[in-house]
């Protein structure tokens, strides 16, 4: 083979490598584009199917009432019998609610929960009945008798806000209430997911 032949080949050989080459740029410029135009295109969707949360809430106000209370040490016929303690510490939270979406909302429980060294206690919210019987059965507790709000009972309309109290207990003593970490609420809708509010406002002891 001649000296000439050889130097063709080489040129050959070179100018594929360079066809190869942009070949290559230009796979990998496709690649990025196609990845920034589905990256784009991601999060225009996430965007417009971002909404609003189908509620919010507000605690208005918190009012605790720890109670000790020890039996009399006589049973119904007057004999005696050892005497009990049971310490018990109510809460009571004025809460106010706003539906934001376009259909009712049925509330369907209230929890309180009391973080603990020991974890989290949680206690319903009482009916309506059973809050309006505690102010029968201690008419000197020293905590407003607002109107109430309760599961089962309260429907919030599109665009509605509500605003009521509700009582939760908790059996502890007021050394382990003074001793909690955390206090929030769980609002939990038929069929929606649930609202979780912490107070911003300070908690009145009484």
């Amino acid at each position: 083979m001649s000296l000439l032949q050889q130097d063709s080949t080489e040129v050959d050989d070179a100018a594929l490598g360079e066809e190869l080459t942009k070949g290559s740029s230009h796979v990998v410029w496709a690649t990025i584009i196609a990845t920034v135009v589905v990256s784009i295109a991601i999060a225009i969707y996430v965007i417009a199917e971002q909404k609003p949360p189908i509620a919010t809430g507000e605690i208005v106000a918190v009012w605790a009432h720890p109670q000790h209370t020890e039996t009399s040490g006589f049973d119904a016929s007057g004999a005696p019998m050892p005497k009990e303690s049971v310490d018990q510490v109510m809460v009571f939270t004025q809460v106010r609610l706003r539906n934001q979406s376009d259909h009712p909302l049925f509330l369907s429980n209230v929890l309180t929960n009391v973080t603990l060294g020991d974890g989290i206690h949680s206690s319903y919210a009482a009916n309506k009945a059973d809050y309006d019987r505690i102010f029968i059965a201690y008419p000197n507790i020293p905590v407003p008798h607002n109107t109430p709000i309760s599961p089962l009972d309260t429907t919030i309309d599109p665009g509605q806000t509500v605003e009521g109290t509700f009582v939760s207990a908790f059996m502890m003593t007021k050394q382990e209430w003074d001793a909690r970490k955390k206090l929030d609420y769980t609002f939990s809708f038929r069929y929606q997911p649930s609202l979780t509010v912490a107070p911003q406002v300070a908690i009145t002891e009484q």
